[in-house]
């Protein structure tokens, strides 16, 4: 309706529109907006035995010289300034294509991939490989063995001491699960024999 402009007594500025309602429509699984749930981070053993699957190791090995290294500290640093859990020198970490010898995925890849290369070249002799290790290879081919460093003694000694013992452990057990096997399976197998009758035993 036309109102004459005499007639306007005052006017409103009119409220902006409200805006819209958000929708509460939850976010479909295949839409960008869908929250993903991180991806936990794989645990040591998943890394070792992962390193040693691709290099042909035994994680057994692996993890007895992340002990003797580093006692599976992540961010472990040697006063010669190896890193992580297999203390890899920053010039071996370099060869061995590992950026940051503090990730634990790349420290243990490049660990044992360098134990890998250790043990081929001394024709998988363990304790001249684990001497080189933490001796380095060129003072073990020098001394045509384990140098005469107590520490690499000390470290060799001390790897292979433990390795057996998983060894050992593991080969008792395995012995142990046989013997309740074969006794289950002698149980359930064999009947019971009756008692010969007392007239059909010799004289």
């Amino acid at each position: 309706m036309d109102v004459p402009t005499a007639q306007i007594d005052h006017y409103e500025i009119a409220p902006d529109p409200a805006p819209p309602t958000p929708s509460l429509v939850p976010p479909q699984p295949g839409s960008v907006a869908a929250v993903k749930k991180p991806t936990p981070p794989p645990s040591l053993d998943e890394l070792v035995t992962s390193a040693s699957t691709r290099y042909r190791m035994d994680p057994d090995l692996v993890n007895s010289v992340i002990r003797a290294e580093s006692g599976f500290n992540v961010r472990a640093r040697s006063p010669k300034g190896a890193q992580g859990l297999m203390q890899l020198m920053p010039g071996t970490a370099s060869k061995l294509g590992v950026s940051d010898a503090y990730d634990p995925r790349a420290n243990v890849d490049g660990g044992t991939k360098y134990l890998r290369q250790l043990l081929e070249k001394y024709n998988f002799d363990l304790v001249k490989a684990l001497a080189a290790y933490n001796a380095g290879p060129e003072r073990v081919e020098k001394f045509g063995g384990v140098p005469p460093f107590h520490e690499t003694r000390v470290y060799v000694a001390r790897i292979v001491r433990d390795f057996n013992r998983k060894k050992a452990a593991q080969e008792k057990q395995a012995h142990q699960k046989t013997r309740l096997t074969v006794s289950k399976s002698n149980t359930a197998v064999e009947p019971a024999v009756p008692a010969a009758p007392t007239s059909s035993l010799p004289h």
